[in-house]
Protein backbone atom coordinates (compact mmCIF):
# COMPACT_ATOMS: atom_id res chain seq x y z
CA UNK A 1 0.00 0.00 0.00
CA UNK A 2 1.65 3.20 -1.14
CA UNK A 3 1.69 6.55 0.58
CA UNK A 4 0.30 9.49 -1.41
CA UNK A 5 1.64 12.95 -0.61
CA UNK A 6 -0.88 15.60 0.32
CA UNK A 7 -1.32 17.64 -2.81
CA UNK A 8 -2.73 20.61 -0.90
CA UNK A 9 -6.31 20.23 -2.12
CA UNK A 10 -7.60 19.27 1.33
CA UNK A 11 -5.51 21.65 3.39
CA UNK A 12 -7.26 24.18 5.61
CA UNK A 13 -6.76 27.89 4.96
CA UNK A 14 -3.88 29.32 7.00
CA UNK A 15 -5.61 30.61 10.17
CA UNK A 16 -2.63 32.89 10.91
CA UNK A 17 -2.63 34.47 7.44
CA UNK A 18 1.11 34.03 7.07
CA UNK A 19 2.05 35.31 10.51
CA UNK A 20 5.01 33.49 12.07
CA UNK A 21 4.80 32.89 15.81
CA UNK A 22 7.27 32.58 18.65
CA UNK A 23 5.85 29.61 20.59
CA UNK A 24 6.91 28.40 24.02
CA UNK A 25 5.95 24.84 24.99
CA UNK A 26 6.29 23.44 28.50
CA UNK A 27 6.42 19.70 29.16
CA UNK A 28 5.48 18.30 32.57
CA UNK A 29 7.64 15.23 31.99
CA UNK A 30 11.37 14.81 31.56
CA UNK A 31 12.74 14.15 28.07
CA UNK A 32 15.33 11.81 29.62
CA UNK A 33 12.88 8.92 29.37
CA UNK A 34 10.58 8.40 26.37
CA UNK A 35 6.84 8.85 26.68
CA UNK A 36 3.79 9.73 24.63
CA UNK A 37 3.52 13.35 25.80
CA UNK A 38 7.21 14.00 25.14
CA UNK A 39 6.97 12.51 21.63
CA UNK A 40 3.86 14.59 20.98
CA UNK A 41 5.66 17.80 22.01
CA UNK A 42 8.77 16.94 19.99
CA UNK A 43 6.90 16.12 16.79
CA UNK A 44 4.53 19.08 17.04
CA UNK A 45 7.47 21.45 17.60
CA UNK A 46 9.22 20.06 14.53
CA UNK A 47 6.05 20.51 12.44
CA UNK A 48 5.77 24.15 13.54
CA UNK A 49 9.42 24.80 12.73
CA UNK A 50 8.94 23.33 9.25
CA UNK A 51 6.34 26.06 8.75
CA UNK A 52 8.72 28.81 9.80
CA UNK A 53 7.57 29.33 13.38
CA UNK A 54 10.08 29.66 16.20
CA UNK A 55 9.68 27.11 19.00
CA UNK A 56 11.34 26.62 22.36
CA UNK A 57 10.54 23.83 24.83
CA UNK A 58 11.09 23.75 28.60
CA UNK A 59 11.19 20.35 30.31
CA UNK A 60 12.20 18.84 33.67
CA UNK A 61 15.40 16.90 34.17
CA UNK A 62 18.82 17.04 32.61
CA UNK A 63 20.06 17.27 29.06
CA UNK A 64 21.00 14.11 27.19
CA UNK A 65 23.25 13.86 24.16
CA UNK A 66 20.41 13.29 21.69
CA UNK A 67 18.16 16.08 23.00
CA UNK A 68 17.32 18.86 20.47
CA UNK A 69 19.02 22.22 21.06
CA UNK A 70 15.65 23.94 21.24
CA UNK A 71 14.81 21.99 24.44
CA UNK A 72 15.84 23.68 27.70
CA UNK A 73 15.95 21.62 30.89
CA UNK A 74 15.87 22.82 34.49
CA UNK A 75 18.24 20.14 35.89
CA UNK A 76 15.64 18.99 38.39
CA UNK A 77 13.25 16.05 38.42
CA UNK A 78 11.88 13.33 40.67
CA UNK A 79 10.03 10.08 39.99
CA UNK A 80 6.47 9.52 41.16
CA UNK A 81 3.80 6.91 40.38
CA UNK A 82 1.19 8.56 38.15
CA UNK A 83 -1.77 7.03 36.30
CA UNK A 84 -0.38 3.49 36.46
CA UNK A 85 3.08 4.52 35.33
CA UNK A 86 6.13 6.29 36.76
CA UNK A 87 6.53 9.94 35.74
CA UNK A 88 9.59 12.17 36.11
CA UNK A 89 8.23 15.54 37.24
CA UNK A 90 9.70 18.80 38.55
CA UNK A 91 7.90 20.91 41.13
CA UNK A 92 9.74 21.96 44.27
CA UNK A 93 12.22 24.69 45.23
CA UNK A 94 13.47 27.03 42.51
CA UNK A 95 11.44 25.28 39.79
CA UNK A 96 8.59 27.81 39.81
CA UNK A 97 10.70 30.98 39.58
CA UNK A 98 12.86 29.45 36.83
CA UNK A 99 9.84 28.42 34.79
CA UNK A 100 8.25 31.86 35.10
CA UNK A 101 11.55 33.54 34.22
CA UNK A 102 11.84 31.32 31.12
CA UNK A 103 8.38 32.45 30.00
CA UNK A 104 9.17 36.13 30.66
CA UNK A 105 12.53 36.07 28.88
CA UNK A 106 11.17 34.13 25.89
CA UNK A 107 8.89 36.98 24.72
CA UNK A 108 6.54 34.35 23.33
CA UNK A 109 3.42 35.10 21.34
CA UNK A 110 1.77 32.12 22.99
CA UNK A 111 2.74 29.54 25.63
CA UNK A 112 1.44 25.99 25.27
CA UNK A 113 1.22 24.09 28.57
CA UNK A 114 0.88 20.29 28.49
CA UNK A 115 -0.91 18.65 31.41
CA UNK A 116 -1.17 21.96 33.35
CA UNK A 117 -3.16 20.16 36.04
CA UNK A 118 -0.14 17.98 36.80
CA UNK A 119 2.15 19.08 39.70
CA UNK A 120 5.12 19.85 37.50
CA UNK A 121 6.67 22.56 35.31
CA UNK A 122 3.62 23.34 33.18
CA UNK A 123 1.68 24.09 36.37
CA UNK A 124 4.03 26.90 37.43
CA UNK A 125 3.53 29.79 34.94
CA UNK A 126 -0.19 29.97 35.73
CA UNK A 127 0.58 32.19 38.74
CA UNK A 128 2.14 34.93 36.56
CA UNK A 129 0.36 38.27 36.67
CA UNK A 130 1.56 39.39 33.25
CA UNK A 131 1.94 36.64 30.66
CA UNK A 132 1.28 35.75 27.02
CA UNK A 133 -1.86 33.76 26.21
CA UNK A 134 -1.80 30.26 27.70
CA UNK A 135 -3.18 27.22 25.85
CA UNK A 136 -3.40 23.96 27.78
CA UNK A 137 -3.41 20.45 26.32
CA UNK A 138 -4.90 17.71 28.51
CA UNK A 139 -3.75 14.16 27.81
CA UNK A 140 -4.84 12.08 30.80
CA UNK A 141 -7.87 9.81 31.00
CA UNK A 142 -8.93 7.93 34.12
CA UNK A 143 -11.47 5.21 34.80
CA UNK A 144 -12.64 5.51 37.46
CA UNK A 145 -12.18 9.22 38.10
CA UNK A 146 -9.49 9.54 40.84
CA UNK A 147 -10.45 10.55 44.36
CA UNK A 148 -7.51 12.97 44.56
CA UNK A 149 -8.79 14.91 41.54
CA UNK A 150 -12.26 14.97 43.04
CA UNK A 151 -10.77 16.47 46.21
CA UNK A 152 -8.82 19.17 44.29
CA UNK A 153 -11.49 20.05 41.71
CA UNK A 154 -12.25 23.49 43.12
CA UNK A 155 -8.57 24.35 43.49
CA UNK A 156 -7.73 23.23 39.94
CA UNK A 157 -10.63 25.12 38.38
CA UNK A 158 -9.39 28.33 39.99
CA UNK A 159 -5.69 27.64 39.36
CA UNK A 160 -6.28 26.87 35.66
CA UNK A 161 -8.41 29.99 35.12
CA UNK A 162 -5.57 31.90 33.33
CA UNK A 163 -5.88 29.49 30.39
CA UNK A 164 -7.27 31.11 27.25
CA UNK A 165 -8.17 27.80 25.58
CA UNK A 166 -8.04 24.07 26.21
CA UNK A 167 -7.23 21.14 23.96
CA UNK A 168 -8.12 17.54 24.86
CA UNK A 169 -6.49 14.72 22.92
CA UNK A 170 -9.68 12.63 22.98
CA UNK A 171 -13.25 12.59 24.21
CA UNK A 172 -12.05 10.38 27.07
CA UNK A 173 -9.61 13.11 28.15
CA UNK A 174 -12.32 15.76 27.82
CA UNK A 175 -14.66 13.81 30.10
CA UNK A 176 -11.99 14.07 32.80
CA UNK A 177 -11.31 17.78 32.20
CA UNK A 178 -15.04 18.53 32.39
CA UNK A 179 -14.79 17.80 36.13
CA UNK A 180 -12.08 20.32 37.02
CA UNK A 181 -11.36 22.56 34.02
CA UNK A 182 -12.37 26.24 33.87
CA UNK A 183 -15.91 26.52 32.56
CA UNK A 184 -15.52 29.82 30.75
CA UNK A 185 -13.07 28.65 28.05
CA UNK A 186 -13.58 26.67 24.87
CA UNK A 187 -12.22 23.12 24.65
CA UNK A 188 -11.30 21.53 21.33
CA UNK A 189 -10.81 17.78 20.95
CA UNK A 190 -7.68 17.48 18.81
CA UNK A 191 -5.94 14.09 18.67
CA UNK A 192 -2.25 13.35 18.89
CA UNK A 193 -0.42 13.35 15.58
CA UNK A 194 1.96 11.05 13.75
CA UNK A 195 4.16 11.28 10.67
CA UNK A 196 2.08 9.04 8.41
CA UNK A 197 4.67 8.96 5.63
CA UNK A 198 7.36 7.75 8.04
CA UNK A 199 5.35 4.66 8.93
CA UNK A 200 3.79 4.11 5.51
CA UNK A 201 7.11 4.03 3.67
CA UNK A 202 8.99 1.87 6.21
CA UNK A 203 10.45 -1.38 4.92
CA UNK A 204 9.71 -4.65 6.72
CA UNK A 205 12.58 -6.53 8.31
CA UNK A 206 13.05 -9.98 6.78
CA UNK A 207 13.92 -11.57 10.13
CA UNK A 208 10.61 -10.42 11.60
CA UNK A 209 8.28 -11.41 8.74
CA UNK A 210 5.88 -14.29 9.29
CA UNK A 211 4.29 -16.88 7.04
CA UNK A 212 0.71 -18.24 6.93
CA UNK A 213 1.81 -21.20 9.08
CA UNK A 214 4.14 -19.13 11.28
CA UNK A 215 2.46 -15.73 11.74
CA UNK A 216 4.17 -12.91 13.59
CA UNK A 217 2.05 -11.18 16.25
CA UNK A 218 3.40 -8.05 17.92
CA UNK A 219 3.24 -6.17 21.22
CA UNK A 220 4.91 -2.84 22.00
CA UNK A 221 5.02 -1.24 25.43
CA UNK A 222 6.36 -1.37 28.97
CA UNK A 223 5.78 -4.99 29.93
CA UNK A 224 6.29 -4.33 33.62
CA UNK A 225 3.30 -1.94 33.82
CA UNK A 226 0.06 -3.79 34.46
CA UNK A 227 -2.05 -1.28 32.51
CA UNK A 228 -0.11 -1.99 29.30
CA UNK A 229 -1.77 -5.40 29.28
CA UNK A 230 1.11 -7.79 28.69
CA UNK A 231 -0.58 -10.39 30.92
CA UNK A 232 -3.64 -10.22 28.63
CA UNK A 233 -1.36 -10.68 25.61
CA UNK A 234 0.30 -13.69 27.29
CA UNK A 235 -3.04 -15.39 27.99
CA UNK A 236 -4.10 -14.77 24.40
CA UNK A 237 -0.84 -16.24 23.11
CA UNK A 238 -1.47 -19.41 25.15
CA UNK A 239 -4.72 -19.90 23.20
CA UNK A 240 -3.25 -18.90 19.83
CA UNK A 241 -0.51 -21.54 19.84
CA UNK A 242 -3.18 -24.24 20.07
CA UNK A 243 -4.37 -23.12 16.63
CA UNK A 244 -1.01 -21.89 15.29
CA UNK A 245 1.69 -23.91 17.10
CA UNK A 246 4.52 -22.11 15.24
CA UNK A 247 3.24 -18.57 15.87
CA UNK A 248 5.87 -16.00 16.90
CA UNK A 249 5.20 -13.29 19.45
CA UNK A 250 7.49 -10.33 18.88
CA UNK A 251 7.72 -7.91 21.82
CA UNK A 252 9.31 -4.45 21.74
CA UNK A 253 9.82 -2.35 24.85
CA UNK A 254 11.21 -2.64 28.34
CA UNK A 255 10.46 -5.20 31.05
CA UNK A 256 11.63 -8.54 29.63
CA UNK A 257 12.16 -10.06 33.09
CA UNK A 258 8.67 -9.00 34.16
CA UNK A 259 7.30 -10.51 30.96
CA UNK A 260 9.05 -13.84 31.58
CA UNK A 261 7.55 -14.02 35.08
CA UNK A 262 4.07 -13.43 33.62
CA UNK A 263 4.63 -16.09 30.95
CA UNK A 264 5.78 -18.52 33.66
CA UNK A 265 2.51 -18.03 35.53
CA UNK A 266 0.42 -18.48 32.38
CA UNK A 267 2.35 -21.60 31.31
CA UNK A 268 4.56 -23.12 34.05
CA UNK A 269 5.93 -25.65 31.54
CA UNK A 270 7.98 -22.92 29.89
CA UNK A 271 6.88 -23.87 26.37
CA UNK A 272 5.00 -20.62 25.82
CA UNK A 273 8.01 -18.43 26.57
CA UNK A 274 9.91 -20.17 23.75
CA UNK A 275 7.49 -18.63 21.25
CA UNK A 276 8.35 -15.12 22.48
CA UNK A 277 11.17 -12.90 21.18
CA UNK A 278 12.12 -9.72 23.06
CA UNK A 279 13.64 -6.83 21.12
CA UNK A 280 14.11 -4.41 24.01
CA UNK A 281 13.70 -0.68 23.45
CA UNK A 282 13.82 0.02 19.72
CA UNK A 283 14.50 3.17 17.68
CA UNK A 284 11.77 5.07 15.87
CA UNK A 285 13.02 3.64 12.58
CA UNK A 286 12.88 0.08 13.88
CA UNK A 287 9.45 0.73 15.39
CA UNK A 288 8.09 1.58 11.95
CA UNK A 289 9.76 -1.55 10.50
CA UNK A 290 8.33 -3.56 13.41
CA UNK A 291 4.74 -2.60 12.58
CA UNK A 292 5.39 -3.18 8.87
CA UNK A 293 6.65 -6.73 9.50
CA UNK A 294 3.73 -8.00 11.60
CA UNK A 295 0.72 -10.04 10.57
CA UNK A 296 -1.24 -8.58 13.51
CA UNK A 297 -0.41 -5.87 16.03
CA UNK A 298 -2.07 -6.22 19.44
CA UNK A 299 -2.85 -3.33 21.82
CA UNK A 300 -4.09 -5.04 25.03
CA UNK A 301 -3.91 -2.01 27.35
CA UNK A 302 -6.37 -2.23 30.22
CA UNK A 303 -6.76 1.43 31.28
CA UNK A 304 -5.23 4.85 31.73
CA UNK A 305 -5.13 5.51 27.97
CA UNK A 306 -6.51 8.81 26.71
CA UNK A 307 -5.73 8.14 23.06
CA UNK A 308 -4.46 5.28 20.90
CA UNK A 309 -1.21 6.46 19.34
CA UNK A 310 0.13 2.90 18.96
CA UNK A 311 -3.01 1.95 17.05
CA UNK A 312 -2.61 4.90 14.69
CA UNK A 313 1.09 4.17 14.11
CA UNK A 314 0.36 0.53 13.26
CA UNK A 315 -2.51 1.59 10.99
CA UNK A 316 -0.25 4.01 9.13
CA UNK A 317 2.14 1.10 8.53
CA UNK A 318 -0.79 -0.86 7.03
CA UNK A 319 -0.80 -3.40 9.85
CA UNK A 320 -4.02 -5.08 10.96
CA UNK A 321 -4.75 -4.11 14.57
CA UNK A 322 -6.48 -5.94 17.41
CA UNK A 323 -7.09 -3.84 20.52
CA UNK A 324 -8.95 -3.78 23.80
CA UNK A 325 -12.25 -1.92 23.70
CA UNK A 326 -11.16 1.01 25.87
CA UNK A 327 -13.19 4.11 25.00
CA UNK A 328 -10.13 5.89 23.59
CA UNK A 329 -9.14 2.89 21.45
CA UNK A 330 -12.69 2.28 20.26
CA UNK A 331 -12.84 5.91 19.10
CA UNK A 332 -9.70 5.49 16.99
CA UNK A 333 -10.99 2.16 15.65
CA UNK A 334 -14.43 3.65 14.92
CA UNK A 335 -16.03 0.99 17.12
CA UNK A 336 -14.44 -1.89 15.26
CA UNK A 337 -14.61 -0.65 11.66
CA UNK A 338 -10.86 0.01 11.41
CA UNK A 339 -9.47 -2.37 14.05
CA UNK A 340 -10.79 -5.53 15.68
CA UNK A 341 -11.86 -4.96 19.29
CA UNK A 342 -11.96 -7.43 22.17
CA UNK A 343 -13.39 -7.18 25.69
CA UNK A 344 -10.96 -5.31 27.91
CA UNK A 345 -8.84 -7.67 30.01
CA UNK A 346 -10.19 -10.83 28.34
CA UNK A 347 -7.24 -12.82 26.95
CA UNK A 348 -9.51 -15.48 25.47
CA UNK A 349 -11.52 -12.90 23.52
CA UNK A 350 -8.27 -11.27 22.41
CA UNK A 351 -7.07 -14.65 21.07
CA UNK A 352 -10.40 -15.22 19.33
CA UNK A 353 -10.09 -11.94 17.43
CA UNK A 354 -6.47 -12.61 16.45
CA UNK A 355 -7.20 -16.14 15.26
CA UNK A 356 -10.17 -14.85 13.27
CA UNK A 357 -7.88 -12.45 11.40
CA UNK A 358 -5.19 -15.07 10.83
CA UNK A 359 -7.81 -17.50 9.51
CA UNK A 360 -9.34 -14.91 7.21
CA UNK A 361 -6.72 -13.08 5.06
CA UNK A 362 -9.48 -11.15 3.24
CA UNK A 363 -10.76 -9.63 6.50
CA UNK A 364 -7.21 -8.91 7.60
CA UNK A 365 -6.54 -7.10 4.33
CA UNK A 366 -9.76 -5.11 4.74
CA UNK A 367 -8.64 -3.96 8.19
CA UNK A 368 -5.19 -3.08 6.86
CA UNK A 369 -6.70 -0.81 4.21
CA UNK A 370 -9.35 0.68 6.50
CA UNK A 371 -6.79 1.39 9.19
CA UNK A 372 -4.41 2.98 6.71
CA UNK A 373 -7.12 5.38 5.50
CA UNK A 374 -8.10 6.13 9.10
CA UNK A 375 -4.50 7.03 10.03
CA UNK A 376 -4.46 9.94 7.57
CA UNK A 377 -6.66 12.08 9.81
CA UNK A 378 -3.90 11.93 12.44
CA UNK A 379 -1.11 13.09 10.11
CA UNK A 380 0.83 15.95 11.72
CA UNK A 381 0.04 18.54 9.01
CA UNK A 382 -3.68 17.92 9.61
CA UNK A 383 -3.40 17.96 13.41
CA UNK A 384 -1.10 21.01 13.47
CA UNK A 385 -3.57 22.95 11.33
CA UNK A 386 -6.22 22.41 13.98
CA UNK A 387 -3.92 23.49 16.82
CA UNK A 388 -2.97 26.65 14.88
CA UNK A 389 -6.67 27.42 14.52
CA UNK A 390 -6.87 27.44 18.33
CA UNK A 391 -3.81 29.71 18.47
CA UNK A 392 -5.39 32.09 15.96
CA UNK A 393 -8.64 32.21 17.93
CA UNK A 394 -6.78 32.98 21.16
CA UNK A 395 -4.57 35.65 19.58
CA UNK A 396 -7.51 37.35 17.94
Amino acid sequence: MSYVENDGTNQRPDPLHGRKLNVGIISPYSFETPGGVQFHIRDFAEELMKRGHKVEVLAPGRRTRDMPLWVTTNDSSFSIPYNGSVARLSYFGFVGPRARRWVKQGHFDIVHLHEPECPSLSHKPLTMIHHPPFVGTFHAAFDPYPLVLRFFQGYLRQYLSPLSAGICVSEAAKQVVDHYGPRDIEYDVIPNGINCKFFATAQPKAAWLGTPERPTIGFLGRMGEARKGFSVFARAANDIIKRYPSARFLCAGTGEQDALKILGKVDPSGMLSKRFEFLGRISDKDKARFYKSLDVYVAPQTGGESFGIVLVEAMAASCAVVSSDLDAFAAVAQDGDDAALFANGDGHDCARQIISLLDNPERREHLRQAGFERSKRYDWPVVADRVLEVYARVLS
